[in-house]
């Protein structure tokens, strides 16, 4: 590969994604459309293999890609493609439970020990799996220590009580309701609530739930189906300086209600509006799921975690949703706190953010979402005054494993 593919594995990365916006006196794009077009080709250039989105604003909808789906045969991305969407799995399982909550069947403050008495955590409630403050460790830090880990993992079948139990034999992160610390085993276990409360398997429950009701048509569970089953582009990870290699075919089991979720950015964009217009939940469940923790204590104005939903801090003001990495597949879906203003973008590369090192990807992301999100002018002066960074905090692509390289 050439120059723009050389990455690397960390073996960690930046708390956020931060850049600082500074007007370059060049005229803002009119039309929405192209301002998307502009912002994806200034992502692709960067070095991303592929990216797609769709913005939404009102009754107007605008669909974009930019970059290639495969690199071997230069086949172009779309902007329909089905994606893995990694951790925005937690919202759709997150609203599953609350439903619970308003039919008066599960309790949010309950000890997780009253509904899993092999499972529970001295001090640990639901609440606190849903807003990540239990402690527990993150299991897939375990499961995906190495490049051997990963390539095996591809065909393996997992089952959620054994990696509920390798999180929980992890050195716990906190104590109980202490601060935010994003675990994967946290939803884990909250699919195994489900799962014991209504007595069905947790996929099938939050469909019937969740995505049918709200006519998500591209939306499933694959769990051990491997592939994808409409159009989808490659799943690219950084394997060595000079290589990429496919990850798109998965045994997903390992993600279950954590990230085993495929989508697109359409339907994300519907399930998001439906969710913040309260066709998903009752006023007072969903203003429970707004209830967010800071996700730094020193910084709470930039955004915190609610019950699988989270804010961000832009300049014009707060954000809700989520994002997800999986292997090769990346997704951020951010909306107005009314659900008119929508912003899903997916990427076919893992990306990982260098501490300390210029992250051009990064940085013309944010651009493309803040443009969407805020007006085509929202990078200028007028609105960064003081040229502070505009930090987007993303938890789940934070705290995805990060490796060595299997080979140099």
């Amino acid at each position: 590969m050439g120059n723009p593919y050389r990455k690397i594995f960390a073996a960690a990365c930046a708390a956020t994604l931060s850049v600082v916006l500074v007007a370059t006196g060049s005229p803002a794009v009119a039309a929405p459309a192209d301002d998307l077009q502009a912002g994806l080709d200034r992502i692709t250039a960067a070095g991303m293999v592929g990216t797609f989105a769709e913005v939404r604003d009102g009754n107007g909808r605008w669909s974009r890609a930019s970059g290639v789906a495969d690199i071997d045969t230069n086949r172009k991305i779309r902007p329909t493609y089905q994606h893995r969407v990694g951790s925005i799995t937690k919202t759709f399982t997150a609203v599953a439970l609350l439903q619970l909550v308003g039919e008066g069947r599960l309790d949010l403050d309950a000890p997780v020990g009253r509904y899993l008495p092999d499972l529970g955590r001295e001090g640990v409630t639901v609440r606190m799996l849903l807003n990540h403050t239990s402690g527990i460790g993150n299991y897939t830090n375990a499961i995906f220590a190495t490049p051997e880990q990963l390539v095996a993992a591809q065909s393996k079948t997992f089952q959620p009580r054994e990696l509920a139990r390798v999180g929980l034999d992890m050195p716990a992160t906190n104590a109980p309701g202490e601060r935010f610390s994003y675990s994967n085993t946290n939803y884990i276990l909250a699919g195994l609530i489900l799962e014991k409360i209504t007595r069905l398997p947790a996929a099938l429950e939050i469909s019937r739930r969740v995505i049918w009701p709200t006519g998500l048509w591209q939306t499933y569970f694959p769990g051990r189906t491997p592939r994808i089953l409409l159009p989808h582009a490659k799943a690219y990870v950084p394997w060595t300086e000079t290589e990429l290699r496919d990850f798109s075919v998965f045994n997903m089991s390992w993600g279950w209600m954590v990230g085993d979720l495929v989508s697109t950015t359409s339907d994300l964009n519907k399930f998001y509006r439906a969710l913040l217009t309260g066709k998903l939940l009752r006023p007072a469940e969903l203003a429970e799921m707004q209830k967010t923790v800071p996700f730094v204590p020193e910084f709470p104005e930039a955004g915190g975690y609610g019950l699988g939903l989270y804010s961000n801090a832009l300049p014009c003001g707060t954000v809700w949703g989520h994002d997800g990495q999986v292997f090769g597949h990346n997704a951020i879906s951010l909306h107005s706190p009314d659900g008119t203003r929508q912003f899903t973008l997916m990427q076919n590369m893992t990306h990982y953010q260098l501490p300390g090192q210029p992250d051009p990807i990064s940085q013309a992301l944010v651009e493309t979402l803040i443009t969407a999100l805020c007006g085509a002018d929202s990078a200028g002066p007028a609105t960064l005054r003081s040229e502070q960074p505009v930090r987007l905090f993303t938890p789940a692509t934070d705290a995805a494993p990060k490796l060595t390289p299997a080979t140099n």
